[in-house]
């Protein structure tokens, strides 16, 4: 079926699972205009409110009676039920929530859905099971897999876009661009110690943590700890052996980093230590490592902003999806 344009003046948006509001930011920046917003989580709700103004709703998107039209719907559903670290836990409950989509779908009858996950969650049964519902209600369907790091964003994310569409092909394949590539180019112009402002802010060390990160090179991680102080590696390290080297993981200036999650501020949990000082990376510098602008301002304690950087879609991926997206409707 040949593309079939849809000539809407800011097109509408409704944003299911909205996190802190940076998928439906990237849209406005795009063009399009957000009138509807779905997010459970609190403190991630104000975040949005506080940034993007009062539509968002603090509600379980599945108590929720949708309503209304719109021309695309957006949703962010949790990824932890498909990502790599929970692929044992088949019985998680969050991969039914994906489901909703469709039914939001089928009242609001937009001319394009567009699902983000991660990579993982193509071809799995919750993802064919949306696909079917979709295509029962008359979309054709496709998918494309992204790597933030491919446009503009510092930190290598592989994440999934699904694409329905009334309105042609659903062919839409973000545009690659490159700008910002590494740590050292994302933190320009940072205070290089953490003042406090703006998020800008590291947790103090534990004593035993703060002996580990003194152990730990320049790009090195928690094996240079077991080889060099073995008495400061803790017996799981050793159960564990060579898996999961990122963790205690220091970062490299000339490289992007590793997948934010949001538990960035544990070095537990991945490679968060900075490049040279003996800290977790900060709030804001993960900010800057997602591509969020300075002026982006989180609500929340610092384990809630952690959590909402985690969760969220890089701005300038995000932007490149809307920017693909908004070709339908010019």
């Amino acid at each position: 079926m040949p593309l079939r344009k849809s000539i809407v003046s800011n097109p509408t948006v409704v944003d299911l699972f909205s996190g802190a509001g940076l998928l439906s930011y990237a849209f406005l920046r795009e063009g399009f205009s957000v009138v509807r917003a779905i997010e459970w989580e609190r403190i991630a709700a104000e975040t949005y409110a506080h940034n993007l103004g009062p539509h968002v709703e603090c509600e379980d998107v599945r108590k929720v009676t949708p309503s209304g039209r719109c021309d695309v719907l957006v949703a962010g559903p949790p990824c932890q039920g498909f990502s790599t670290l929970n692929q044992q836990r088949t019985g998680d409950r969050r991969r039914t929530l994906t489901l909703e989509v469709a039914r939001w779908a089928s009242v609001l009858r937009p001319k394009i859905v567009v699902v983000e996950n991660v990579a993982n969650f193509v071809g799995t049964y919750t993802w064919k099971n949306l696909v079917r519902r979709l295509e029962a209600l008359g979309y054709n369907v496709t998918f494309v897999k992204c790597n933030a790091l491919d446009f503009g964003v510092p930190q290598r994310r592989l994440r999934s876009f699904t694409f329905a569409s009334k309105i042609g092909d659903p062919d839409v394949i973000p545009l690659r661009f490159s700008s910002v590539r590494n740590v050292a180019e994302a933190w320009d112009g940072l205070p290089k110690f953490p003042d406090g402002k703006n998020n800008h802010f590291a947790p103090t060390p534990s004593e035993l943590t703060l002996k580990r990160f003194c152990h730990i090179p320049y790009g090195g991680d928690k094996r240079d700890v077991m080889r060099h102080a073995p008495e400061l590696a803790p017996p799981s390290w050793w159960s564990v052996g060579c898996e999961a080297t990122d963790v205690w993981g220091r970062m490299t200036w000339e490289s992007p980093s590793n997948t934010l999650r949001t538990n960035l501020y544990n070095p537990s949990k991945g490679r968060y230590v900075h490049p040279e000082q003996n800290r977790v990376i900060s709030l804001r510098e993960a900010a800057r490592l997602h591509s969020i602008s300075d002026s982006w301002e989180f609500v929340g304690k610092h384990t809630q902003v952690a959590r909402q950087i985690g969760n969220s879609v890089p701005p300038r991926l995000g932007r490149a999806v809307a920017r693909a997206v908004y070709r339908f409707f010019v």
